[in-house]
Protein backbone atom coordinates (compact mmCIF):
# COMPACT_ATOMS: atom_id res chain seq x y z
CA UNK A 1 0.00 0.00 0.00
CA UNK A 2 1.16 3.46 -0.85
CA UNK A 3 -0.43 7.00 -0.69
CA UNK A 4 -0.01 9.99 -1.45
CA UNK A 5 -1.46 13.33 -0.51
CA UNK A 6 -1.93 16.48 -2.33
CA UNK A 7 -4.44 19.67 -2.34
CA UNK A 8 -7.39 19.72 -4.47
CA UNK A 9 -9.02 22.64 -4.82
CA UNK A 10 -9.80 23.78 -0.74
CA UNK A 11 -9.88 19.82 0.18
CA UNK A 12 -6.65 18.00 1.00
CA UNK A 13 -6.50 14.46 -1.72
CA UNK A 14 -5.12 11.51 -0.20
CA UNK A 15 -4.95 8.46 -3.00
CA UNK A 16 -4.64 4.76 -1.72
CA UNK A 17 -2.97 2.44 -3.81
CA UNK A 18 -3.07 -1.57 -3.32
CA UNK A 19 -4.30 -2.90 -0.43
CA UNK A 20 -5.42 -1.11 2.80
CA UNK A 21 -5.14 -3.82 5.73
CA UNK A 22 -4.25 -4.56 9.42
CA UNK A 23 -0.72 -3.98 8.65
CA UNK A 24 -0.75 -0.31 6.89
CA UNK A 25 -4.07 0.72 8.62
CA UNK A 26 -2.77 2.69 11.26
CA UNK A 27 -0.49 4.67 8.84
CA UNK A 28 -3.71 5.46 6.58
CA UNK A 29 -5.42 6.57 9.91
CA UNK A 30 -2.60 8.46 11.08
CA UNK A 31 -2.53 10.70 7.77
CA UNK A 32 -6.45 10.77 7.70
CA UNK A 33 -6.40 12.11 11.41
CA UNK A 34 -3.79 14.34 11.11
CA UNK A 35 -5.52 15.87 7.77
CA UNK A 36 -8.72 16.51 9.88
CA UNK A 37 -7.08 17.72 12.62
CA UNK A 38 -5.72 20.87 11.06
CA UNK A 39 -8.76 21.86 9.84
CA UNK A 40 -9.01 20.83 6.71
CA UNK A 41 -11.88 18.96 5.00
CA UNK A 42 -10.41 15.40 2.80
CA UNK A 43 -10.81 13.56 -0.16
CA UNK A 44 -10.08 9.60 -0.27
CA UNK A 45 -9.32 8.66 -3.65
CA UNK A 46 -10.55 4.64 -3.94
CA UNK A 47 -9.64 4.66 -8.11
CA UNK A 48 -5.86 2.27 -7.55
CA UNK A 49 -7.16 0.59 -4.33
CA UNK A 50 -7.65 -2.79 -4.66
CA UNK A 51 -8.79 -4.07 -1.13
CA UNK A 52 -9.70 -2.85 2.04
CA UNK A 53 -10.28 -4.85 5.01
CA UNK A 54 -12.34 -4.01 8.57
CA UNK A 55 -9.35 -1.79 9.67
CA UNK A 56 -9.46 0.27 6.91
CA UNK A 57 -13.29 0.73 6.95
CA UNK A 58 -12.73 2.00 10.92
CA UNK A 59 -10.16 4.12 10.29
CA UNK A 60 -12.63 6.26 7.29
CA UNK A 61 -15.83 6.22 10.13
CA UNK A 62 -13.22 7.57 12.92
CA UNK A 63 -12.10 10.28 10.36
CA UNK A 64 -15.97 10.89 8.73
CA UNK A 65 -16.66 10.87 12.68
CA UNK A 66 -14.00 13.32 13.82
CA UNK A 67 -14.84 15.85 10.43
CA UNK A 68 -18.06 16.11 11.02
CA UNK A 69 -17.81 17.36 14.61
CA UNK A 70 -15.26 19.66 13.12
CA UNK A 71 -17.52 20.90 10.49
CA UNK A 72 -15.61 19.29 8.14
CA UNK A 73 -16.16 16.66 5.66
CA UNK A 74 -14.78 13.36 4.17
CA UNK A 75 -15.81 11.82 0.53
CA UNK A 76 -14.87 9.18 -1.24
CA UNK A 77 -13.69 9.03 -4.95
CA UNK A 78 -13.65 6.42 -6.99
CA UNK A 79 -14.76 3.46 -5.11
CA UNK A 80 -14.92 0.22 -7.22
CA UNK A 81 -14.64 -3.26 -6.93
CA UNK A 82 -13.87 -4.84 -3.67
CA UNK A 83 -13.62 -1.35 -1.87
CA UNK A 84 -17.46 -0.59 -2.87
CA UNK A 85 -18.38 -3.88 -2.22
CA UNK A 86 -17.18 -3.48 1.35
CA UNK A 87 -18.75 -0.21 1.43
CA UNK A 88 -22.01 -1.48 -0.07
CA UNK A 89 -22.47 -4.53 2.66
CA UNK A 90 -21.45 -2.47 5.42
CA UNK A 91 -24.35 0.15 4.14
CA UNK A 92 -21.46 3.14 4.34
CA UNK A 93 -21.88 4.14 0.83
CA UNK A 94 -25.08 5.38 1.91
CA UNK A 95 -23.44 7.54 4.79
CA UNK A 96 -20.15 8.26 3.03
CA UNK A 97 -20.24 11.05 0.44
CA UNK A 98 -18.97 9.43 -2.90
CA UNK A 99 -18.50 10.80 -6.21
CA UNK A 100 -17.57 8.57 -9.37
CA UNK A 101 -14.49 11.05 -10.07
CA UNK A 102 -12.42 14.00 -8.46
CA UNK A 103 -14.29 16.36 -11.65
CA UNK A 104 -17.43 15.43 -9.59
CA UNK A 105 -15.76 17.88 -7.01
CA UNK A 106 -16.92 21.41 -6.67
CA UNK A 107 -15.32 23.84 -5.00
Amino acid sequence: MTFVQKTHLHYQLLALTGEVDLHNSPQVRKQLLAIVESGNSVIVDFSSLSYIDSSGIATLVETYNLAKNKQLSLTIVGARGAPLQVLELTNLNKVFPMKDSLDEIKA
